[in-house]
């Protein structure tokens, strides 16, 4: 019943503008339609860590799923270990105009160019402030038209210290202009600066993280884990959306201005976050994002390098019960590598897939 009901919503979905189809897939999920969705099974290997947090498992939902915080709630009883709200901006925001959300069906995948459409920070306080339990994180954005997109990350974070478990600080959207500017050298080393300076002087102890672009080279991402190593940033989300159109595309739609998800980023954000694990030494927890469709692909990520992954397209495109057909795959493949624990494959296949599937130039 409960897949029949699955694949109804999924084609009725298809009727609508995909921000529309959106739109009602988080009131569903607000009034906690998608319950039963959720298996009361126990995946015995998969209950990990998150910043020394325990969580039943290392699937999250992205930022960008829902950005207000308004259904909170209902996604983490879909069955996830945590969930990351956003972007956040002090100011609310519309966005850039319509339509600004593209379907690639034939490549599963999307093209968005929303431009941190949210309610503001004080709006979403209230609506967050309706929820108690779960590790909850916020994707920090900034406004447009702000002249000091720092302060607006330092405001965000000040606002919502004691609300949620951790930051995402995004550095990386394609979609506001200039932002990924901050992940040079010398605007992130002042960003971290600043961020740090003033979490000391406002005694603020909940992790810092970065989203990063699957289109920085590799000086790029070695300066990114020097710094990051230098600030004690808490970690690295690999990665943000791609503007890179190599690939070979079926729909129609695959040249739409904006950041691409989905299957084609696979790969791409795989080798990222694969040579980040390789610079960092496995030092620094990465949250793997991007393409993942079934268990296979999330526990891919997990042994490149990741400690928990995110997911977002893949559910508008196969529906919420998706995530326990993921966290059944993942249980199995853990068991089948004879691993006691989801934490013991972390980085297990990270050299291999450096050799095999890079030109290796990140060891020079």
């Amino acid at each position: 019943m409960i897949k029949k009901i699955n694949e109804f919503l999924i084609i009725i979905a298809k009727f609508f503008e995909p921000e529309k189809a959106h739109f009602f897939a988080l009131i569903l999920l607000k009034y906690n339609f998608f319950s039963k969705f959720s298996s009361k099974k126990k995946f015995e290997f998969l209950n990990t860590s998150f910043f020394n947090v325990k969580i039943n498992n290392p699937i999250g939902v992205a930022a960008g799923f829902d950005k207000n915080g308004e259904a909170i709630r209902g996604i983490f009883n879909l069955g996830v270990g945590i969930v990351e709200i956003g972007a956040v901006t002090p100011k609310p925001q519309y966005g850039n105009e319509r339509p600004r959300i593209f379907r690639l069906n034939e490549d599963n995948a999307l093209i968005n160019r929303l431009g941190f459409n949210n309610q503001g920070m004080i709006k979403i306080k209230k609506n967050i402030k309706k929820y108690n339990h779960g590790v909850l994180g916020i994707n920090v954005g900034a406004n447009k038209d702000s002249n000091d997109k720092v302060s607006d990350f330092i405001e965000v974070i000040s606002y919502f210290s004691k609300e949620v478990d951790y930051f995402t600080i995004n550095i990386s959207s394609p979609n506001t202009h200039m932002l990924r500017s901050l992940q040079k050298k010398e605007n992130l080393d002042e960003l971290l600066k600043r961020i740090n300076s003033n979490n000391e002087e406002k005694k603020i102890n909940k992790p810092i993280l970065i989203k990063i672009s699957p289109d920085l080279d590799d000086e790029e991402l070695k300066t990114i884990v020097k710094l990051c190593q230098i600030h004690k940033i808490a970690g690295i989300v690999a990665t943000n959306t791609t503007v890179n159109r190599d690939f070979n595309f079926i729909s129609k739609n695959s040249q739409k201005s904006g950041g691409l998800s989905g299957k084609p980023l696979f790969q791409k954000s795989n080798i990222i976050l694969a040579k980040l694990y390789f610079l960092s030494k496995g030092t620094i927890p990465l949250v793997g994002v991007g393409g993942i469709f079934n268990g296979q692909d999330a526990y891919k990520k997990i042994c490149l390098g990741a400690t928990t992954v995110q997911l977002y397209t893949a559910l508008t495109y196969n529906g919420p019960i998706l995530l326990n057909k993921i966290l059944d795959e993942m249980n199995t493949l853990v068991k089948k590598d004879g691993f006691s624990n989801i934490s013991e494959a972390v980085g297990s296949k990270n050299f291999q897939f450096l050799m095999d599937e890079t030109d290796r130039s990140i060891f020079g």
